[in-house]
This record gives C-alpha cells, structure tokens and sequence, in this order.
C-alpha cells in the first residue's frame, strides 16, 4: 500500500491493556502487527505488570514504531482502556486483549464493513475458541442483525464478543467510555449505551483467536458480573422506558467444584472432536477422566477421539 493510498485509508487505533500478560503478549502483538491494513497505531497500556510485559513491549516498539507503551502503576482494566482511548488518534477504534490472535485481514474487513454501514457504531466478529495451549476448539456463531443484538443485550445475554470488536471514536466518547461501576461487564454496560445511539453489528466470520483460560474475569467473578450485568440491563430499559424479561443465567461459566469442571472439560472435549481436532479432543478426554474416572462419557469421547477422528 503506497503512502498516498494509506493516508486515504481511516486510521485504526488499536487498544490493548495489559497485566502480568507475558505467556501470550507476544503471539497478540504479532498477529496486531501481521494485518494486512496497515493505516493503524498500537496503544498498549502496561498497567503495573511484574512479569516481563515491559521487555516484550519494548522490543516490538524497536521494530513498529506504531506501538505507544504507557507503563504505571496498576488501575484496572477500565481506567486503562479509557486512558487508552483518550490517547486514541483514530477515527476507529479496535480492542484487543493480550492474550488473543487477531487473524491478518480483521481490521481490513471491519473497516469495511463501518465504511459501508455509516449507521452502525461496533462490529464484532465471530471467534474462534483456543485454549491454554493454543488449540482450536470451535467457532461461535455470532448474530449480525442490530435487532436481534439488541433484544440479546436487553434480556441479559453478551452477543458481542469484546475483543473483537471495532467501534467509531467518536461514538464511544459520546456515551462516556467505560463505565468503572461496571467493571467485570463494562463491555456489555457499553454495548447497552452504544445501542443506543447507533446500530450494533457483527461479521458472522471468524477474525479472532479468543483464548479461553480458567484465570479469566468470567471465570473468577462470576457473582459479582452477574448482578453487575443485571443491574445494566435494568438501567438500560429504565433509559429506553421499556420492560423486559431478563433470561440470562450463569449456566455457560465453569465453578470451582469438581463436577463443574468436569463437565466444562466434557464440554471442550466434544467441541474439539466436532471441530475434527483429534488431539484436543483426547487431551480434553484424559483430564475429564481424571476429574471423574468412573464417569463414561470420558471415555466414550476418548474412544470416539481415538478412532472417529
């Protein structure tokens, strides 16, 4: 892409925070700097990680001077994106976490996508689920119609995956940013408040590797987001002078007993089987035996691994 041709391109800010995110932070930055739009600037914040998040900032900065480091002291995760987003130079916005893979042509296609869809203010994408070891389990079909995002969003369900997402600056400053009373489901406050004022999209294809560890804040905190997110949607409908149903549940979230584990391992096993991940599949198989041995669903998805795959 020639200069001329780059300048004509709306330029993507990209936000990433970061804590202690040294095991995955280089693969996520490799994969911001691998896209194949290339009018972008990377804003990371190191927000008062221990680990070696600052030398591995560091030497991709020596090499894409579009990487911008800010390092401090420890805020939290919505202090970070919206100081982040106050140092955004872009027309649009794209997050990313530390621990996910942006495959090469997501910003190209959510660009587009925002460029012909002036009415829509965020476009998800749909993501492909890897674990800890970077095995693909499955893809997750997204809805891609505003109506029924929004009639997800109002009932208490997240159809938007957050690091996904690209949104217009201007847009997100309007309704205020991240909300920290909401922290653990500002992503979902923020897509209620955004609906709002625009129309809510996503691209049914899968444009991010959305790693799913069990140290995640869905997995820790999971009664605290779950009234958090309820207490957005009530004041979300209180805003738009509407009622309705709240159905979601925590039934997706995996507990810390043995029979939650289990059964989320169970899970996992069958996603990678269906998704022909033969080795996934068997290494889901032994931990779930492992956590209930006399259980037979293991080992019919250890024999179905072994010799359907």
């Amino acid at each position: 892409m020639s200069n001329d041709e780059l300048n004509m391109c709306p330029k993507v800010s990209v936000v990433m925070a970061v804590y202690n995110g040294e095991k995955y932070l280089g693969l996520a930055l490799t994969s911001i700097m691998n896209q194949t739009y290339k009018n972008f600037e990377l804003i990371v914040i190191n927000d008062g990680s221990t680990d070696d998040t600052q030398q591995i900032l560091a030497h991709h900065q020596k090499s894409d001077p579009r990487i911008t480091i800010i390092s401090r002291g420890n805020k939290g995760l919505v202090a970070s994106l919206n100081e982040g987003i106050a140092e955004a130079k872009g027309t649009l916005i794209a997050r990313m976490d530390a621990d996910d893979i942006a495959l090469p042509s997501r910003f190209d296609e959510q660009v587009k996508y925002l460029n012909q869809n002036p009415d829509v203010v965020c476009v998800g994408t749909s993501p492909i689920i890897i674990d800890e070891d970077g095995d693909e389990l499955t893809v997750l079909s997204v809805p891609t119609n505003n109506n029924e995002i929004q009639s997800l969003l109002l009932s208490g369900h997240c159809p938007i995956e957050h690091p996904s997402v690209m949104y217009r600056t201007e847009s997100i400053k309007s309704v205020g940013c991240y909300r920290r009373e909401f922290e653990t489901a500002e992503d979902y406050d923020l897509w209620l408040r955004l609906g709002e004022i625009g129309k809510l999209a996503n691209i049914n294809k899968p444009l991010l590797k959305y790693r799913y560890l069990s140290t995640s804040i869905s997995a820790k905190n999971q009664t605290k987001q779950a009234q958090i997110t309820r207490l957005a949607c009530e004041q979300a409908c209180k805003r738009r002078g509407i009622e309705v149903e709240y159905t979601a549940s925590n039934e997706w979230r995996m507990k810390e007993n043995r029979q939650s584990k289990f059964e989320f391992t169970l899970k996992f096993g069958w996603w990678a089987f269906q998704y022909k991940n033969k080795e996934a599949a068997i290494k889901y198989a032994k931990r779930a035996m492992i956590l209930c041995p006399v259980n037979t669903q293991s080992w019919k998805l250890f024999l179905a691994s072994l010799f359907k795959l």
